[in-house]
Order: C-alpha cells, then sequence, then structure tokens
C-alpha cells in the first residue's frame, strides 16, 4: 500500500500570510491554515519526505514522524529546501545522515545556501546529508544504512564509524542515484523557466510549482489513482498553473482523483472551494495540512 501524507498545501508565504486580514487569513477552519508545501510519503516499507521548507520542524512534530528514509527536492526555493538544516534531529536519533536526492542545479544551491554542511571541518552539529544526485530517470530509494554510522563526539560534532571501528569526520557526502531495479519516476516540467520535479510513486504521483509539463511526461501519469497538481491563482500565472489550467490537465491526465496543493489565499475558505471545484465535473478537491490519501 502506498500513503501519501500532505504536510503543507501552502505557497511560499503559507496560510495565513503574516498581518493579511482577508476572510481565508482570518478563516477558523483548521483547512485553511496551511504551511509552505511538502509531503510525506510511505511507499514500500519506506518513509519518504518530499521537499523540506521552512515549516520542517514543525510539520514533523505535528505528525510525529520519527523516521524519514530519504528527502527528495523538487527544486532549490527555499519555500522547498529552507528547513534542511533541522535534519540534525534525525542524524541524532537515526545515527544516520540523512538521504538527500536532488538533481546537480539543487546541489549547486544547497552548497551556496549551506556551505558549512559541505565544509570540509565541519562547525560542531552541523547537519550530515548524502546528497544523491537525480534526473529525469527513475532511480531507486533504499532503507537507511549505506552511509555509515554517526558517532556524537562532544564540541566536535559527528564522526563515521569505520568498519575497523575507527572514526572519520568525513563521509561520503555525493554521489549519483541507482538506477537499478527502480521504485520512483520523476517528472520533468517547468517553474517559470527553471526546470523542476515532480514524482510517482506507484499509482500515486505528487507534482508541485509547475506551470507547464511536456506530452511525452504525461505518458509517465496514466492509469493513477491519486495526482496532486499546483495552483495558486484563478488568473494565470509566470510559474505556477492558474486554475482553469490545472483543472483542464487533471481531465487530460484522468487520474481517478485529483488534489490541487500549493494554494494561495486568493482562493475562498476550504469548505467555500470545494464546492466551487463541483462546477468542473469530476474528482477534483483542494488538499490540506494533514489529508492523507493511499492506495
Amino acid at each position: 500500500m502506498t500513503r501519501l501524507r500532505f504536510l503543507g498545501t501552502g505557497t511560499s508565504q503559507g496560510v495565513p500570510i503574516i498581518a493579511c486580514q482577508c476572510p481565508v487569513c482570518k478563516s477558523l477552519d483548521p483547512r485553511d491554515k496551511r504551511f509552505r508545501s511538502s509531503a510525506f510519503v510511505e511507499y514500500e516499507g519506506l518513509n519518504i519526505l518530499i521537499d523540506a521548507g521552512p515549516d520542517f520542524r514543525s510539520q514533523m512534530l505535528q505528525a510525529d514522524i520519527r523516521h524519514l528514509d530519504a528527502i527528495l527536492l523538487t527544486h532549490n526555493h527555499k519555500d522547498h529546501t529552507g528547513g534542511l538544516d533541522d535534519v540534525r534531529s534525525f542524524n541524532y536519533i537515526d545515527r544516520k545522515a540523512a538521504e538527500i536526492y536532488c538533481e546537480e542545479r539543487v546541489l549547486k544551491s544547497l552548497k551556496n545556501d549551506y556551505s558549512y554542511a559541505f565544509e570540509e571541518e565541519k562547525y560542531p552539529g552541523a547537519p550530515e546529508w548524502h546528497v544523491h544526485l537525480i534526473d529525469e530517470r527513475p532511480f531507486r530509494v533504499d532503507s537507511l544504512g549505506h552511509s555509515g554510522e554517526l558517532v556524537w563526539v562532544h564540541d566536535k560534532g559527528y564522526y563515521y564509524r569505520q568498519a575497523d571501528g575507527s572514526l572519520s569526520n568525513t563521509g561520503e557526502i555525493v554521489s549519483e542515484a541507482s538506477h537499478d531495479n527502480p521504485n520512483v519516476i520523476p517528472i520533468r516540467g517547468l517553474h517559470g523557466q527553471m526546470p523542476v520535479l515532480g514524482f510517482r510513486f506507484g499509482n500515486i504521483a505528487y507534482l508541485t510549482d509547475m506551470s507547464h509539463i511536456e506530452d511525452s511526461e504525461l505518458e509517465k501519469l496514466r492509469g493513477l489513482k491519486h495526482l496532486t497538481l499546483n495552483t495558486v491563482s484563478y488568473h494565470p500565472h509566470h510559474s505556477h498553473f492558474s486554475l482553469e489550467e490545472a483543472v483542464a490537465l487533471a481531465k487530460r491526465i484522468g487520474a481517478e482523483h485529483t488534489w490541487l496543493t500549493h494554494l494561495s489565499h486568493t482562493f475562498p475558505t476550504h469548505g467555500e472551494f470545494v464546492e466551487k471545484l463541483k462546477q468542473y465535473g469530476g474528482n477534483i478537491e483542494p488538499a490540506y495540512d494533514g489529508l492523507t490519501i493511499e492506495d
């Protein structure tokens, strides 16, 4: 069974937006309280996180997530990567480096934003990451275990225990993801002019921050039970699907059920939005934080 839980369904500012007094931002319905977009997938016995934005810590605590096998990054914008420093907690609990899967352009951004995580002599307590480089090719996510056991040394930071029992302060930082027996299918899209990735796990696919998908990529999305698409506005947007574009794409793909995410406060409250979407026909609904879908 594949299960996906929406940890965040809001835009880069979240909902409510700071200082906004609109009806959506003032709504008391918990479904109108939206963290930045992220999802937690339970698949083939693995705990997989898609994106780790600024709300990462709160999302992990609220959903009571105690273990992650992998973090998949769709792209390098801060609302999708801004919480990666907080994987330090998982480093300490699991005694493993966090397994991060991303494209090379995203890695370059991480090295700039989190330079201290890649330095040869790290600041004590810096996060430990093992980065797997991916592209449009299907790839394999495995459980933690091959990146070495982390040992915490007081006032010095993390060290990797070697086979002979000795400790080293350097571990394997970057490698190419395995393409043998793949279990994740990437979906290439454009976020304005920026190439980004969505992901398919069995019969569930999660696409966010896209404004265009080539027809060849749509073939990867046939036969879905659940599809997630992003939309931020009724009106055309330079880097996201408008509502009309998202609905049209959902109908082309033909999943049994489509869920809308990355929602802004320009849409009505959740209850009103559910009713408005009925005019389009099909099973298209707004997702909300905490919603769980499964195949």
